[in-house]
């Protein structure tokens, strides 16, 4: 929070995105030089900005992709950024100072809360199997969704997911329906079998993942759909309960507790009536955009702030094995994913599979701060158009 003394209040500024002066990009631009790992390559953005480019070509480039704040950001803006950024990733790693000159930079009010997710393995049969005794569903035939902006202009975007039963319109079938009910048992809609159903919770929350299947082989398992019901944190209803403590919550702990409490999962996974379906396919993981997701670099947003194909610079802190200090981490990253939990201004972190990204994932909760480049060009192209009106 800002603060100041009485003879010299501090105005607060309420949320938008608030342009960054000079000075400080600099000073952003060397934390991406000093903070962005010794992994990072502007290359290996290449192909994301390029599937950014693809998808953003699809899309009406006067209109409005997003309104946050004072601020109106089109899909124009958004693609000719994305362009002029592509040209440039050859030449900044030696010319970082482009970035300045290239761009205007917009600060995101309020900060960030940084989550993360990632790909988790599971030990997965694609026949039935008593070793594999819980399935993965596809979409099931009897679900079924109705654009409710048909209706009325204010319901524009909304959907309802339902099932009918008779003459009767009906929510989805919930968790419990589902896993412990037989809802879909034998009606012909699983699509793997895997052995742990806390996994099953786990892949669900995460969105997609990878089956290790009994010959050696490896499946991507995507999102497909969802039953429509509220999402409710698990992690949340552990601390109001009083059986994990708030600080240091993550996915690592949930496990362990259910492990060491499998009289209780049946009770705790049914808290969240939220349920995903699958598809298999040899590619992925897919963000929102139909595009593969590049680990470490592209994000899950609410896009009504931060629109599908956006760049961003990030700076944040990371969790580290086996420390208690997290360390400094800057990163120009991609929006091409949505999460159903991802709200205003949060933003969630795909930190690819693994041991690696399966600790950041779950122990990822920072507080982190979003900075937007538009292309410096096309700004001035459209002030120079506005004075010749």
């Amino acid at each position: 929070m800002l603060s100041g003394t009485p003879e010299a209040p501090v105005k607060v500024q309420t949320k938008g995105y608030y342009k960054v002066d000079s000075v400080q990009v600099a000073g952003l631009i060397n934390r991406l030089q000093n903070q962005s790992g010794a992994d990072f390559s502007w290359l290996d953005l290449q192909k994301g900005i390029e599937r950014n480019i693809k998808y953003l070509s699809r899309r009406p480039e006067n209109s409005v992709a997003a309104k946050y704040g004072r601020m109106q950001i089109t899909w124009g803006m958004l693609k000719r950024t994305n362009e002029e950024m592509l040209e440039l990733l050859p030449r900044l790693a030696s010319s970082p100072e482009l970035l300045n000159e290239k761009f205007v930079w917009h600060s995101m009010v309020p900060r960030t809360l940084l989550t993360g997710y990632y790909e988790p393995y599971l030990e997965a049969s694609l026949t039935p199997h008593p070793d594999y005794p819980y399935p993965l569903y596809s979409i099931p035939s009897d679900l079924k969704t109705l654009d409710l902006g048909k209706f009325h202009h204010r319901w524009k975007g909304q959907q309802l997911i339902y099932r009918q039963d008779g003459e009767d319109v009906l929510p989805y079938h919930d968790r419990e329906d589902i896993d412990f009910e037989g809802a879909l048992q034998g009606r012909g809609f699983e699509i793997a079998w895997v052995k742990d159903l806390v996994d099953v919770f786990i892949l669900q929350i995460q969105g997609s993942g990878r089956l290790v299947l009994p010959d050696g082989n490896v499946k991507h398992v995507l999102y497909a759909g969802k039953n429509g019901l509220k999402y409710v944190s698990l992690g949340k209803v552990l601390i109001q309960r009083g059986l994990l403590p708030k600080e240091g919550m993550s996915m690592q702990k949930i496990k362990a507790f259910l492990a060491a409490n499998p009289q209780l999962v049946e009770e705790l996974l049914t808290t969240n009536p939220s349920y995903v379906f699958f598809r298999l396919d040899d590619e992925g993981p897919f963000g929102s955009m139909g595009a593969p997701l590049t680990p470490m670099a592209s994000v899950a947003v609410d896009s009504k702030v931060l629109p599908l194909g956006s760049l961003a610079l990030l700076t944040t802190r990371l969790p580290q094995q086996g420390k208690k200090q997290k360390a400094p981490f800057a990163r120009m990253v991609m929006a091409q994913d949505r999460g159903g939990a991802i709200k205003g201004t949060r933003v969630d972190l795909f930190c690819g599979s693994g041991p690696d990204a399966e600790y950041l994932a779950g122990h990822l909760t920072s507080w982190s701060h979003i900075y937007l480049p538009i292309s410096r060009a096309l700004l001035e192209e459209m002030e120079d158009a506005k004075t010749e009106q």
